[in-house]
């Protein structure tokens, strides 16, 4: 079965990111196609991107980095939870993706992002940029949450009909992804 990393991309005090990201593992184990790898960008706590290398070269002087390298490199796939700060991507998923290069290589990704009237697709849209740039393949099917903070409760994320069924749709997508480009891993 395909492994599957679900990044969650806000290291903020009192993100709501962390109920949504909740949700969605909920929603893979339910959809059955995936091992999943829950990654928690705040736990994995990297510091600002501090290789003296490009990561191209995979020449990694730092534990913190050949941490992250492995745990990158067994995964077949990625969702990332994110939200968008000022249009733009988060900061802890840009300098998450930027650590690493070519373990990121040919594997398939979604998004699922959350925030005010726009529902963080600002920042996905400039993060789907970086990862095109290191070769992953950004599925176009996505879950997005306007208003997020009106869904959440007790933290914990009430998703309606609409969230499940595009997160099940996405799933679904980044399985045909993740078959499609298995060859060339």
């Amino acid at each position: 079965m395909p492994r599957l990393g679900i990044v969650i991309a806000s290291t903020r005090t009192g993100r709501v990111g962390l109920p949504v990201a909740n949700w969605f593992v909920e929603r893979t184990a339910a959809h059955g196609g995936f091992d999943v790898d829950a990654i928690d960008l705040k736990q994995v706590n990297l510091p600002p991107l501090d290789e003296p290398n490009h990561p191209r070269l995979h020449q990694y002087e730092y534990e913190h980095t050949k941490s992250w390298s492995a745990r990158v490199a067994a995964l077949d796939a990625f969702v990332f939870v994110t939200p968008e700060y000022n249009y733009g991507a988060s900061p802890a998923l840009l300098n998450a993706l930027d650590y690493l290069y070519s373990e990121w290589h040919y594997k398939p990704c979604g998004f699922v992002s959350y925030g005010g009237i726009s529902g963080g697709t600002r920042g996905v849209v400039m993060a789907r940029q970086v990862v095109s740039t290191l070769k992953m393949v950004p599925i176009v099917e996505s879950v997005t949450i306007p208003f997020v903070a009106k869904s959440i409760d007790s933290g914990r994320f009430a998703a309606g009909d609409t969230h499940d069924k595009a997160a099940s749709v996405m799933l679904d997508e980044i399985l045909r992804w993740e078959r499609a480009l298995r060859v060339l891993r």
